[in-house]
């Protein structure tokens, strides 16, 4: 039975709208069929990236074979001339072109540019940062930005103190000696920083103990016992390419930090009164670190000078768009080809990773070497397979891989729950800091990724049936955890214009798709989910902010993805693409009443993006990731990949019969 169309709504519009988008995501595959996307340019990275290199210059002054310093200084000129053309009108810097200037990137900037040299050629442009950084408090602000998380506040710090801003004293000490603690207990000894920041703890760490060692005797002797070991972690974590995390931040916070020490080591001699001025200075596992480090910011760079926060997210993306066109009634098997699957089967993690420690069978975001396991990435990858297995085009022979990479998956996933009932991105138990607690993002994710596997026939038949009330043990820490108003917010993405940088529209999306995949769209939580959705609709049709009035026009003419500036609009395409996706589970079906409030938004969203893709709009992101604590990024394929998803959705609800299945679940010996 058909689900009864908006009566405003084309049917035939909405078809063409939706074959463009497809058509659009699938032109932008690489070769090897898989998608692999482009993160936006940053300026925190291109900051950070420049300091390090410029520290590393410092230093290889000192040690002339190490470093070409022509070929850093190259990099470090490209990198300050892409900065300086990305001053914000009100002085600041912002994480992104597209985002509003905050704190922490402009005083990574000014940082930038004294280490780099240039500060007398841009004084205007010093000035004006500095004024900026003024009104928002200095470090007070800084520190008020991040809260108790130490995770970005001390690098920040560090980065200006290396550039001779601050002083050393200032910065609160890193006890990098916990890095020699064996990885399974790092959850019981109370790190200040989070899961994926041990490379920072131990770089920055020793960059404050070595500038502003600890008055204790017995804290400054156990630290100088702690270097040699804390370095061999280090370097256990750095991945083959050179970049934790595949992270131009975190990576440059490593190099500068250690490039600094052995500096300081070289130009003024050992502080610590513990330590030889040599012994760190040769330390080959510092300068292998170093080496690798600047290698893989080498490799980063972009034609234009700047550096994004991350290589890419290819695994998460390739995810994102087979799940976008399964969901929409593609035969994603046929239309997508062998090669792609045994590309992302590939992607799945076989042994223990260095960095966190996680076990095998989890999925990063990339397949590059520096990606991490992780509870988002991980589930989106299942859900993939899954609708590849479930595919007309699927092969049987196949199956038996399928099969073993979906249960060493859903086992890695079972064993992450946290003891609240929710699931954390890379650890389980690390702690309360934000991006280390469990996320309702994430959890939701989880319970669909769950939910799918409990429906996969495996050994040939098709897995008891539970009883529905059994399935609302998964949803509790979503119950538990939704606001009063009936949203959610999620853990790794926000809204930058927001007071609080949150994005509930985000996170109510995701929560409802597990209430719909679930079958439980009519319990209440969902309901008040619904609702909550519908009454904060903007007027122009959309949801969440734009930044259309923030583009200019020769943004659109350089850069394809970009559209035309328009002020008028104040919605996302991203945003309003999740709401329209979620909504449509909750339209009145089969004959609904026209004045239902529910199917008028969805009516009205459908309506927006429908304009958006004739209007050639539908490939204009906005920051509304984040990767690490609050900081923005937005990804080129997002908005295609979303658009693709909800109208290929509203297309099979409204224009094929409707199909529904009863929840199941996943026997107790077997995991998805």
């Amino acid at each position: 039975m058909l689900s009864a169309p908006p009566s405003d709504i084309d049917l035939n519009r909405l078809r063409a709208a939706y074959e463009r988008a497809k058509a659009d995501l699938l032109a932008e595959r690489v070769p090897g069929g898989w998608w692999v996307g482009e993160l936006s340019s940053s300026a925190l990275s291109t900051a950070t990236a420049v300091s390090a290199l410029a520290v590393v210059r410092s230093w290889a002054g000192f040690q002339p074979a190490v470093f070409d310093s022509e070929f850093l200084t190259e990099l470090i000129t490209r990198g300050v001339a892409w900065l300086i053309r990305h001053q914000n009108g009100d002085g600041g810097f912002g994480d992104t072109d597209l985002s509003h200037s905050n704190i922490a990137t402009t005083m990574l900037v000014v940082a930038a540019l004294h280490l780099a040299g240039v500060t007398d050629e841009h004084r205007d442009l010093l000035a004006r940062a500095n004024t900026y950084i003024d009104k928002q408090g200095r470090l007070a602000g800084l520190r008020k930005r991040y809260g108790i998380d130490k995770t970005f506040v001390v690098p920040i710090m560090t980065n200006c103190a290396i550039a001779g801003l601050i002083d050393w004293r200032e910065i609160d000490p890193l006890p990098f000696e916990l890095a020699c603690v064996p990885q399974s207990l790092y959850r019981f000894v109370g790190m200040p920083v989070v899961s994926y920041a041990i490379p920072a703890l131990v770089a920055i760490g020793q960059a404050v103990y070595r500038h502003a060692p600890p008055r204790n005797p017995i804290s400054r002797f156990v630290r100088w016992l702690s270097i040699n070991r804390s370095l061999k972690v280090l370097r256990r974590m750095q991945p083959d390419s050179g970049g934790y995390l595949e992270a131009t931040p975190l990576t440059s916070f490593v190099v500068m930090s250690l490039a600094a020490t052995l500096t300081r080591s070289v130009s003024e001699g050992e502080a610590t009164g513990v330590q030889s001025p040599k012994s760190n200075v040769q330390s080959p596992i510092a300068d292998e670190v170093i080496r690798h480090g600047v290698k893989f910011l080498a490799n980063s760079i972009r034609p234009d000078g700047s550096w994004p926060i991350d290589t890419n997210l290819a695994t998460w993306n390739t995810t994102l768009a087979i799940n976008a066109l399964a969901g929409a009634g593609e035969d994603v098997a046929e239309l997508l080809g062998l090669k792609l699957l045994d590309w992302l089967l590939s992607c799945q993690h076989t042994k223990r990773h260095s960095f966190t420690g996680a076990d095998p069978g989890g999925f990063g975001w990339s397949d590059l070497s520096g990606a991490v396991p992780d509870a988002d990435d991980t589930p989106g990858a299942i859900l993939a397979i899954i609708a590849w297995a479930q595919s007309p085009g699927f092969v049987l022979a196949d199956r038996d891989r399928i099969v073993e990479a979906l249960v060493r998956a859903g086992r890695w996933l079972l064993r992450l729950q946290n003891r609240d009932g929710g699931w954390p991105t890379f650890c389980r138990g690390w702690g309360k800091l934000p991006f280390d607690r469990s996320g309702t993002d994430l959890t939701a994710h989880v319970i669909r990724a769950i939910q799918a596997g409990m429906t996969l026939p495996v050994d040939g038949d098709p897995t008891p049936v539970r009883h529905r009330d059994e399935t609302k043990q998964w949803v509790w820490y979503l119950t538990t955890h939704q606001h009063p108003d009936g949203s959610w917010s999620p853990l790794w993405f926000g809204n930058q214009d927001r007071p609080d940088e949150d994005n509930p529209v985000y996170g109510t999306a995701k929560v409802l798709m597990a209430y719909r995949d679930l079958g439980l769209m009519d319990l209440p939580e969902a309901q008040r989910g619904v609702a909550w959705l519908v009454a904060n609709q903007n007027a122009d049709g959309g949801w969440g902010s734009g930044v259309w009035g923030k583009l200019r026009i020769e943004d659109a003419s350089t850069n394809p993805q970009f559209a035309i500036p328009n002020p008028q609009l104040t919605s996302s395409i991203e945003e309003t693409a999740l709401a329209v996706e979620s909504l449509l589970a909750a339209c009145p079906n089969p004959e609904p009443h026209t004045s239902n409030p529910t199917l008028l938004a969805v009516a009205r969203g459908l309506a927006w993006l429908i304009d958006r893709v004739e209007a050639g709009q539908h490939r204009q992101p906005a920051p509304i990731g984040f990767y690490f604590a609050k900081l923005w990024y937005y990804e080129k394929l997002y908005p295609i990949i979303f658009t693709v998803a909800a109208l290929g959705r509203a297309c099979q609800q409204f224009t094929q019969p409707a199909q529904t299945a009863a929840p199941s679940s996943l026997p107790t010996d077997r995991a998805p």
